[in-house]
């Protein structure tokens, strides 16, 4: 599998800048990932096609995608290696190319103090083979003291910022209420950004809830995991997924009615997302070329870019299963620190 995560654009698509003012980082409404929707090999560096990932980003070039969002977690620094072979033949200006810092693997640590963050970015500029990074963003802040983070991480990116080795810095998590206590701790005008997951999705829809304090501050808000890693999906989620049995068995259910009434769960769970105006841009898993076309042909009906000729069916059905999930929405699990949560 390639284990580039990806964020795309269409083409035809309004861009959208995703920073503050003072900082150049743009990307659109439409994404590739090529870690997988799924979430479940960022931890392993044995399952990867490196040959089959160059292809997926060369693939999602070409279909207009000009995101790209890896991390040095995600198979132990093999996700940047391979993202990095990609790029050798895309025109660096024409790209946007996002990393992360403070989590790693191999073992599985974390580190948010000023000299690991500062290490890690010129790293993954030599892994990348990029004279710099649109985007960095310290990564899953919610399984540490949020203290360093404000203190030590953002202000280490934010002077690689001003050395124009970064142009963009963010963090990523998913407890909402860590957004706002991390925002509340950090200087104006160090973050530029900030990375929601599967909390823009039809099972949960309370990022929208932030956007508002998002926008206050002049935030770009990058919304990951339309998917839900995997709840919803006909395959459905890995064994380990961290939600509740009721709404595993809520997304199951609606899963299971779409597939009925003849419409895959996962082309109306990326439609929602991707019409969800307020986001700057969605992050969805693509682990093949093949998934990125399939994945490009939907996104371009969702937009309204290509005809679809059941887009009344997927209507109906989409209106179906938001009933089926309404006892479960906004719901969610724990992860990171309790204080965070």
């Amino acid at each position: 599998m390639a284990i580039v995560e990806v964020g795309t654009n269409l083409p035809c698509a309004q861009g959208v800048t995703l920073t503050s003012p003072t900082s150049h980082a743009t990307v659109h409404p439409f994404w590739q990932n090529c870690h997988g929707e799924h979430h479940n090999h960022f931890w392993s560096a044995t399952d990867i096609d490196e040959a089959e990932g160059v292809r997926a980003v060369h693939r999602a070039f070409a279909a207009g995608i000009n995101y790209f969002d890896t991390a040095p977690f995600y198979g132990a620094t093999r996700s940047e290696k391979v993202l990095g072979q990609a790029l050798k033949d895309l025109p660096r200006s024409e790209i946007v190319v996002s990393s992360k810092v403070g989590q790693y693997g191999n073992p599985h640590t974390f580190d948010f103090s000023a000299e690991r963050v500062t290490a890690s970015v010129h790293e993954s500029l030599q892994r990348l083979q990029v004279p710099y990074l649109d985007i960095v963003l310290c990564h899953d802040v919610e399984n540490v003291d949020l203290t360093q983070v404000a203190k030590e991480a953002i202000p280490a990116l934010a002077k690689l910022r001003d050395a124009g080795l970064v142009k963009a810095v963010g963090f990523s998590g998913l407890p909402l209420k860590m957004f706002t206590k991390l925002l509340d701790l950090v200087e104006p005008g160090m973050v530029d950004m900030v990375l929601s997951w599967s909390h823009c999705t039809l099972a949960d829809q309370s990022l929208l809830t932030l956007m508002p304090h998002f926008q206050a501050k002049g935030l770009g808000v990058i919304s990951a995991s339309p998917l839900a890693m995997g709840l919803l999906t006909n395959r459905g989620p890995p064994s380990w997924h961290p939600a509740p049995e009721s709404l595993k068995k809520a997304c199951a259910a609606a899963a299971e009615h779409a597939k009925n009434r003849g419409v895959d769960i996962s082309k109306l769970a990326l439609t929602y997302a991707l019409r969800a105006g307020e986001v700057s841009s969605t992050l969805v898993g693509m682990a093949t070329s093949d998934l990125v076309d399939a994945n490009v042909r939907n996104a371009r009906q969702a937009l309204g870019l290509d005809p679809n000729p059941n887009a009344q069916l997927e209507e109906e059905v989409m209106k179906e299963v938001e009933e089926i999930l309404k006892p479960c929405q906004g719901q969610t699990w724990m992860s990171g620190r309790p204080e965070n949560n």
